[in-house]
């Protein structure tokens, strides 16, 4: 196995289908640009005499648009920056803390990542979408699902207030569990 000697980046990007790690290798003598996705190899360009740039690729099951930028900062410097849905990482993760909800708990000592993606409402656990019951209640909206037999299910209800609109609280076990912050 290779060595990553020309490792120049690594990112940590939280999808509803799990935190995926993407690496960036950059050899700047030969051009040499990898990818890796959750220590997988997307692409690999051996000699290349540009050496600024766009490398663009997917992450995760729901296959999400990403880029690395390659630009020459000064001299033999690069400065690496990574899009994810053509956004800067910051202003999409910004974007998805108003998007989803997070929850992380853990049942019959298994650890479980479930996100409710608000716009759809669909609900992904450890990188797998849900099949989900949603139905209408006296309050609000209720989507059940289940994990590893536990009944859960996600309520939504109006805050009462315009700037914060819907609240979203994750019950397992007649329990309610605190949102993650990720």
């Amino acid at each position: 196995l290779e060595k990553m000697t020309d490792l120049v980046a690594v990112w940590e990007v939280a999808l509803s289908d799990g935190v995926h790690k993407i690496e960036f290798e950059h050899g700047t003598t030969s051009g040499k640009r990898v990818v890796y996705v959750d220590g997988k190899e997307e692409i690999r360009k051996d000699w290349m005499f540009k050496l600024v740039g766009k490398e663009t690729f997917t992450v995760g099951a729901t296959k999400t648009k990403a880029a690395i930028n390659i630009d020459a900062v000064s001299g033999f410097a690069y400065e690496y920056t990574l899009e994810i849905n053509g956004k800067s990482l910051k202003k999409y993760m910004e974007n998805r803390l108003k998007t989803t909800n997070t929850w992380i708990l853990n049942l019959d000592g298994t650890d479980y990542r479930i996100v409710l993606e608000k716009d759809t409402m669909d609900v992904w656990c450890n990188g797998e979408k849900m099949e989900t019951a949603g139905e209408f209640v006296e309050d609000g909206t209720e989507t059940h699902f289940t994990v590893a037999d536990h009944s859960c299910c996600i309520k939504a209800v109006s805050s009462g207030k315009r700037k914060e609109g819907i609240i979203h609280t994750l019950i397992v076990n007649n329990r309610e569990i605190p949102e993650a912050v990720e």
